[in-house]
């Protein structure tokens, strides 16, 4: 079997930067499996065509991906960055080195679970046809945020986590 990919070096690297706009291009890098000068001029590539805006925090990069950006290519141009993420990127999902992958076993019919059958509720004797009543779940108390004069609503940076994207 080839050692190609369905996907660019591109590709990947947006995949990994839509799961964890806070990475380290060092960390995208080693995911993708190519040098982090390559991967910097890919993130510099992509901020240029206006596909990631890349922001400074502290001494850190943020990078935040524009979803409704279309695909470069004519085969693909009916689709946006975000359809394709959706299908790809798993938010929140972290990074796994090339190494761990190649790890990890292939499937096989046994270790994957199927649907059991669906579980029946208990009954109360002698009334066959009414189902127990589930206790329903106590609301959890609203907790207040507490007020410091260091961040005030609207100063600071956003929280892409927090806020989505805003493209």
């Amino acid at each position: 079997m080839g050692d190609w990919t369905f996907f660019s070096n591109y590709g990947h690297v947006l995949v990994c930067l839509a799961r964890d706009g806070r990475a380290r291009l060092r960390d995208v890098a080693r995911e993708v499996g190519i040098t982090e000068r390559a991967v910097q001029k890919i993130v510099k590539d992509m901020q240029t065509e206006g596909f990631i805006e890349v922001r400074k925090q502290g001494r850190c990069n943020r990078y935040r991906i524009n979803r409704r950006k279309v695909l470069r290519h004519p085969l693909e141009s009916h689709c946006t960055v975000g359809k394709l993420l959706a299908l790809i990127a798993e938010r929140g999902r972290p990074l796994e080195s090339v190494a761990e992958r190649a790890e990890d076993p292939k499937p096989t019919p046994e270790s994957i679970a199927e649907p059991g059958p669906v579980p029946q509720v208990a009954t109360e004797r002698g009334s066959e046809d009414k189902p127990k009543p589930e206790a329903e779940p106590k609301p959890e108390p609203k907790r207040k945020p507490k007020a410091s004069k260091e961040s005030e609503p609207g100063d600071g940076p956003i929280d892409i986590e927090q806020q989505g994207s805003l493209f």
